[in-house]
């Protein structure tokens, strides 16, 4: 009987890749491309802009393995900030180009058709993640899509647990009143 090999860890495979184990780095890729870049996607929105940073990312990985140190945090953890990190200057260097303080601004709640054409409540969700500043988005988003505990969203937001439990609570409370206006606003269109 032949006996299956054990899947190696991904901090198994950074130390590896460091030494420019190319199948290690495939393993790696394969195992976790789909995840952050779905990360990435939810919080920029843009799906071309988030294979790009998660590859540009990966790159970065594969140039720098070395600084990976498994007993300080776990692969997961440690590349999460990367990507995080990624995405808020990629959320940076985006400016809106402000309209002249001559015209008027447009009205962007949505009318009675748009809230009733919304297919889910995926959609509500995701329009209210928008809305949310970007630390609290980071935060939700670690937690209840990443599926991360508090103690390592904190890490790979770099802040303290409590820190982090108090952003969290903030940010799910803004998100029920982002939700509750906007469910407050269909019934008024329904009349």
């Amino acid at each position: 009987m032949a006996i299956e090999a054990e899947e190696p860890t991904d901090e198994a495979l950074m130390g590896r890749v460091a030494t420019g184990d190319r199948t290690a780095f495939g393993m790696l890729v394969r195992r976790h491309a789909l995840r952050y870049r779905a990360l990435a996607y939810r919080y920029l929105d843009d799906v071309a802009r988030a294979e790009d940073l998660v590859q540009e990312a990966f790159t970065k990985i594969w140039t720098h393995a070395d600084r990976f140190d498994s007993t300080k945090a776990r692969f997961t953890t440690w590349f999460h900030r990367i990507v995080v990190n990624r995405c808020l200057d990629e959320k940076r260097r985006r400016k809106v180009d402000q309209l002249p303080e001559t015209f008027d601004e447009a009205d962007d709640r949505p009318n009675a058709e748009a809230i009733l054409g919304e297919e889910s409540g995926k959609a509500q969700l995701h329009a209210a993640l928008t809305r949310l500043p970007d630390r609290q988005r980071i935060a939700v988003t670690l937690s209840y899509f990443d599926g991360l505990s508090n103690i390592e969203a904190a890490e790979a937001m770099e802040m303290n647990l409590k820190a982090y439990e108090s952003l969290l609570v903030r940010s799910r409370a803004k998100l029920r009143e982002f939700l509750m206006n906007d469910r407050e606003q269909l019934f008024e269109a329904l009349g």
